[in-house]
């Protein structure tokens, strides 16, 4: 085969794997939807390239508010490789103690609130303590990482902990070690990761079913949705009033009483 059939082909893994959880997807979504149904937030979080799964969920064609993406630029801006904003300074800083509090001392968590937490190896400091500090706070984790990376890969945790070891459920990508899926000849490391493919299936399946069980429960959701599908008058709507209901859960996160 030719390195992008042997891609194409393992990606068709990557679909194996998700569909061998389907168990842990139902559970996400049974926790992601009670959380919208009780008018609370899904908070999400990611550092590097995992921010591409944060943006999957919320805001974008195919999905409805009810989810609040935490994204740190300063960890996952990717332009500037080298300079000012590089990726030497990305890296570093999401390997930084403390931080995750301070992200979240912006926001007033509750018991009723659900997370997703994305790293590829589970092994940076940023996404571990921001599940330890989620679980601190009474909120459930739902983690998702490329378990046979994670398990090659060593923690910078300070305890040498991983981001599955603060996790109320666990799901897997479905990635290699490593994360890259195609080996060149004559090329000594192997290229094209599979970490997005397989993260961006799990994010929409557990998507999908929460919009089944909140449509079931009665909620007219709001889903940001095409011109091309709708028309440019209908789909205008749909934009101003998803980003409404958003700005108006998103209000009640920043109450903030001044408790840590």
């Amino acid at each position: 085969m030719s390195p992008s059939q042997r891609y194409i082909a393992a990606c068709d893994g990557l679909l194996t794997r998700a569909r061998e959880q389907e168990a842990l997807i139902q559970k996400a979504a049974d926790w992601f939807a009670e959380t919208i149904r009780i008018d609370q937030m899904v908070h999400l979080f990611a550092s590097g390239h995992s921010r591409i799964m944060v943006e999957e969920m919320w805001p974008r064609y195919g999905s409805f508010p009810g989810f609040n993406p935490i994204v740190e630029l300063s960890l996952t801006f990717h332009t500037s490789v080298v300079g000012a904003n590089g990726q030497r300074q990305a890296m570093f800083l999401e390997n930084v103690p403390g931080f995750a509090a301070r992200i979240l001392r912006n926001f007033n968590l509750k018991v009723g609130d659900s997370a997703l937490v994305v790293s590829s190896s589970g092994c940076n400091v940023v996404p571990i303590e921001m599940a330890e500090e989620f679980q601190k706070r009474g909120v459930k984790v739902v983690a998702l990482i490329s378990t046979q990376h994670s398990i090659a890969s060593i923690s910078h945790h300070r305890d040498g902990k991983k981001l599955q070891d603060f996790a109320d459920l666990v799901i897997d990508t479905g990635a290699p070690v490593g994360d890259a899926m195609v080996q060149i000849e004559g090329l000594e490391t192997p290229v094209a990761p599979g970490s997005t493919v397989g993260g961006c299936i799990i994010v929409n399946a557990i998507k999908a079913e929460v919009a089944d069980r909140l449509t079931k429960a009665g909620h007219t959701l709001k889903v940001l949705t095409s011109a091309a599908l709708v028309g440019a008058e209908k789909a205008t709507d749909i934009f101003e009033a998803a980003y409404d209901e958003h700005a108006k859960r998103l209000t009640k996160c920043y109450r903030v009483t001044g408790d840590v």
